[in-house]
């Protein structure tokens, strides 16, 4: 997010890319090789200037090892001291390029991982949850500083084989701490929540859980929820999908009023065939 809050933007690097129809269904055919599915999703949030793209690249088209991860005509380097990503997309629905180059700082380095899920095939872990973020785009036509948070993901199976319905979110703190809630709820089964500070000083520290606070479904109607102390207010709506919404929340917690970037994900939707079948228009594959 930009420091004057007018612009945003959320990148994810995918091998094996966990919504992709086609993984899905060369894991039905045998032939599931998270190799030949990758993708830089990319989604810009600005007034006037919002794109989203999706398009997964084949094993011919990428290559990675640890410094470097080239999709297709997009790349990802870590130079030692920042994180920088070239991109170079088409947008979906309406085919506008989105062109330019990211930098990022980070601010304190992690060495953490923790399962998320009830088996343990599944962890997560920031990166570097504080970093400072340098956006310079020829299309569109953007540049802004900002704060940024930089995460993995990885698992031993696909997500829909462990998840039934997440709620994520991320905030800074007055001092400077991330404060990050994984909250996960399987039917039948006893919810899981990970409440944690991720210190500037580079510390780990487990947190006690807010309360739940239920929301206001989204327009397509998916429910969501939010750990806080308190009512939690809609501030902005930046995706808002048949399986997915992406939010920013005004909340409280531990005497502090935070803004929080927030996601849901139901993993039924996501299975739903009507949504399988709307996926490729908006995440097309190239060879």
């Amino acid at each position: 997010m930009s420091d004057d809050g007018q612009h945003g933007m959320t990148l994810i690097a995918f091998v094996g890319s966990v919504f992709s129809p086609y993984y899905a269904w060369a894991r039905r055919s045998g032939q599931a090789d998270p190799e030949n599915h990758c993708a830089l999703n990319v989604a810009i949030y600005s007034k006037g200037a919002s794109r989203w793209a999706m398009t997964e690249r084949g094993r011919n088209s990428c290559s990675r090892d640890k410094n470097e991860f080239v999709i297709g005509p997009s790349y990802i380097t870590w130079d030692g001291d920042s994180l920088h990503i070239e991109i170079n997309e088409i947008s979906t629905p309406w085919l506008k390029n989105i062109q330019g180059e990211i930098r990022v700082w980070p601010e304190q380095m992690f060495n953490f991982s923790v399962p998320i899920d009830q088996q343990g095939s599944h962890r997560w872990g920031p990166l570097a949850p504080s970093a400072r973020v340098e956006v310079n785009l020829t299309e569109p036509n953007l540049s802004w500083k900002g704060q940024a948070y930089l995460d993995s993901n990885e698992g031993d199976e696909p997500i829909t084989e462990a998840f039934h319905v997440w709620n994520w979110s991320r905030a800074k703190m007055k001092d400077n701490s991330s404060l990050v809630f994984y909250d996960m709820a399987w039917p039948g089964q006893e919810d899981k929540l990970l409440s944690l500070r991720f210190t500037p000083q580079g510390q780990v520290e487990p947190l006690p859980a807010a309360p739940i606070q239920t929301m206001h479904k989204t327009a397509w109607q998916i429910g969501r929820r939010m750990r806080s102390d308190g009512p939690v207010e809609l501030h902005e709506q930046l995706e808002d999908t048949p399986f997915y919404q992406r939010a920013l929340l005004k909340f409280s917690y531990a005497g502090e009023k935070l803004l929080a970037f927030h996601e849901t994900l139901s993993v039924p939707r996501l299975l739903s065939p009507v949504v399988q079948a709307m996926l490729p228009f908006r995440m097309p594959r190239r060879a």
